[in-house]
Formats: C-alpha cells, sequence, structure tokens
C-alpha cells in the first residue's frame, strides 16, 4: 500500500515528476562525470611511471612530476648499477619537443626516450609494429589517438622531430599524455638528437631490483650510495607526479568543485519538487491522519517517493554517463567509470534525494487532519 501511494503521488503530475528526474539526472552526470575525469586524469598524469616495469626512480634534486626534469649526467647510471640489489637500469630522456606535420604546420611533444636493450620505461598497448622496430635508426612510436593531430595516415611515415628526421614504426592505443603534448617513444640513442639535452645528459635512471628485494629498501640503499640526486620507488613517483599536476596546479580543485556545485545544484532542483509534489497531496495524507494512519506511516511514503526517484533518476542519468564514456573512448580525454565509481553515485544518489524529502516531512508531520473537512 506504502508503494501505490508513494507511485500515484509521484505519477500524478508527469510534467513535475520529469522536473525532478531532470534535477537528479543533472546532478547525477556532473558528479560522475567530474569524478570520471578525475580518475581519468590521475591515471593518465602516472601513466608512463606506472607502467615503466622499473621499481625505483633515481632523479635530479628537486624533481615534483615525470614530466619536467632538470637533466643529470649520464654517469649516474653506472653508479646505480655499482648499488647491491640493482639487477638491471637503464637510462631515460624526456623533454618537450617539436614536431613538424607531413603536411604542413608543427605540434608540441613530450620524448620518451629509454635503453630498449632493459625495456624500462618501453610503451605498452602496442596495436601495431613492435618495440624491436626501436632499434632503427630514427624510429619512433606514437598512439593512434593523435593519428590527425600529428597529421600522420601510416606507419613508417616520415616527419620531422627538432629538426631531426623520424620515422613513425608503431602505434599503442590508449596512451593519454596530460599535458595534451602527445607522448612520443624512441630508443635512448635517439633521444638527444629530438631533446634539447646535449650528449652525456640524461633524465631518469630506471632500475630493476633483484629478486628477493624490496623496492623501498633499494630506494634507501641507491639514495645512500648516489650523490647528489632524488631516489623514488615507481609508486613514491607516480604519487608525487599526481599531486604536482591534480593539487598544485588547482586542476583537481577545480574538478571537486565543479562535482560539488552539481550535487548543490541537483538537490536544490530535487527539493523543490519533492516539497511541491508533497504540498499538492497535503489534503492526501491529512485523510490518511484523519483515519488514524501514525506519523510512521506518513513518513514512510514520503521516503518512499524520495527513493523512487533517485532510482529512475540514477538509472537514466548513469545511461547518460555511459554515452559519454563511450564517446570519449576514443578521445585525447579519459573519463573512467569503475564500478566503484557507479555504486558510491547511487548511494550518493539515495542520500540526495532522502535528503532532499527531509524539507517536506515536517510539513506533513504537523498537518491538522481537520483539514479534509475545512477543505484547502
Amino acid at each position: 500500500m506504502i508503494t501505490r501511494i508513494a507511485f500515484r503521488n509521484l505519477f500524478h503530475d508527469r510534467v513535475r515528476l520529469m522536473v525532478t528526474l531532470t534535477g537528479i539526472v543533472f546532478a547525477v552526470v556532473l558528479v560522475t562525470v567530474q569524478a570520471g575525469l578525475f580518475l581519468g586524469f590521475v591515471t593518465t598524469i602516472s601513466g608512463v611511471v606506472d607502467n615503466s616495469g622499473a621499481d625505483i626512480w633515481v632523479t635530479s634534486k628537486g624533481v615534483k612530476t615525470f614530466d619536467i626534469a632538470m637533466p643529470m649526467p649520464e654517469s649516474k647510471l653506472q653508479e646505480v648499477l655499482a648499488v647491491p640489489g640493482v639487477a638491471e637500469a637503464g637510462r631515460m630522456v624526456v623533454d618537450f619537443s617539436f614536431w613538424k606535420k607531413p603536411g604542413g604546420g608543427q605540434e608540441s611533444i613530450e620524448i620518451v626516450a629509454y635503453d630498449t636493450h632493459t625495456g624500462l620505461g618501453a610503451p605498452w598497448n602496442l596495436v601495431r609494429g613492435d618495440t624491436s622496430r626501436l632499434e632503427a635508426d630514427d624510429a619512433v612510436i606514437m598512439d593512434t589517438l593523435y593519428l590527425g593531430k600529428l597529421g600522420i595516415t601510416s606507419m613508417g611515415q616520415e616527419v620531422e622531430i627538432a629538426d631531426s628526421r623520424a620515422r613513425v614504426m608503431g602505434f599503442t592505443q590508449g596512451i593519454r599524455s596530460f599535458t595534451t603534448s602527445p607522448y612520443i617513444f624512441t630508443a635512448y640513442s635517439n633521444g638527444h638528437r629530438y631533446s634539447r639535452f646535449a650528449p652525456g645528459q640524461i633524465t631518469y635512471v630506471l632500475a630493476r631490483a633483484e629478486q628477493g628485494v624490496l623496492p623501498q629498501n633499494l630506494a634507501l640503499a641507491v639514495a645512500q650510495h648516489v650523490s647528489n640526486v632524488d631516489v623514488f620507488t615507481t609508486g613514491q613517483f607516480s604519487r608525487t607526479t599526481r599531486e604536482y599536476w591534480m593539487l598544485s596546479t588547482g586542476a583537481g580543485a577545480a574538478l571537486v568543485v565543479a562535482a560539488f556545485l552539481g550535487l548543490v545544484v541537483g538537490m536544490v532542483v530535487v527539493a523543490q519538487t519533492l516539497y511541491a509534489t508533497t504540498m499538492d497531496h497535503l489534503p492526501e495524507f491529512a485523510t490518511l491522519k484523519a483515519m488514524g494512519a501514525p506519523d510512521g506511516y506518513i513518513l514512510r511514503i514520503l521516503l518512499v517517493q524520495a527513493l523512487i526517484s533517485a532510482v529512475l533518476g540514477y538509472a537514466l542519468g548513469m545511461s547518460v554517463c555511459l554515452v559519454i564514456v563511450t564517446a570519449t573512448a576514443v578521445s585525447d580525454v579519459s573519463i573512467l567509470l569503475p564500478w566503484q565509481l557507479a555504486t558510491g553515485m547511487f548511494v550518493m544518489t539515495l542520500f540526495m534525494c532522502v535528503s532532499a524529502s527531509v524539507i517536506s516531512i515536517r510539513k506533513v508531520l504537523h498537518i491538522d487532519p481537520a483539514v479534509v473537512f475545512k477543505g484547502r
């Protein structure tokens, strides 16, 4: 009976119901998309670090993010290799450069040049070609998401990077760049041709620990044996990079504020429409009270109305979100929608609707049953 009354109250005025659902859908979509963008940015920001295969990263002093670092002497590689517990280590050069498109014009790119014999820092998600092709002089690998941006139409196509010839010899899928400058992977031997760093300068040393050696213990050992460097485990360097871009630059705060505003606006719209729906049915609630219905019975009707609105609004909102996530899967903007986020949004929607219904509860519980006989 409670559910039936709640359904009739909601569907009696379909226009008002649509307004209610619109508010819920707006809040669900905005908060979910903003949260998905946040997760996508976090994943993108530290993508190269997380997929490097290294246990520790050795950097110059004061590095705060993977994308921006001062060079250090190439001799640091030998110092790292001399530390007990290091199984193998490789060099990496990371720098922003310019890509001259075959049809004219240029774009900013980010060079990632690594030691191919170790595989530490290699590209992942390869869909065409393989990393062995980087052994060829001037070979590079890029992501298919940036084919149009960089003017590439086929594998083997020649371009210019920093006034030096390069050939696209492989493609990855889904390696995005947070800085909007696409990652271009190449062998370490090409790193100095395509970057501003002079021969003998490197950006990072990546190392893998021997079996049984914990990464944090190896990081401490390297820090003790190698001077004038910072040493991070991969997890630490990943967090440092994410914190720099999401906190220091304010990008993360902007996403959080936008999500919060969406929630507030959604709650206001839902509260107004649920309150108006309740006010329209005050005589019916007064009739129930005149017939002896306890306050708890009335309260359950209001809560069921809120829950029905929440479920319908959530279903519609998530449908819209899935369309958006699918549409952006092939773009350079990553929106993630893991099941944990979807579940959290369902709980948030229930909370939003139930909280909004509280506004009308006081009015209903204090209604005088005599209003049935007095008229509205």
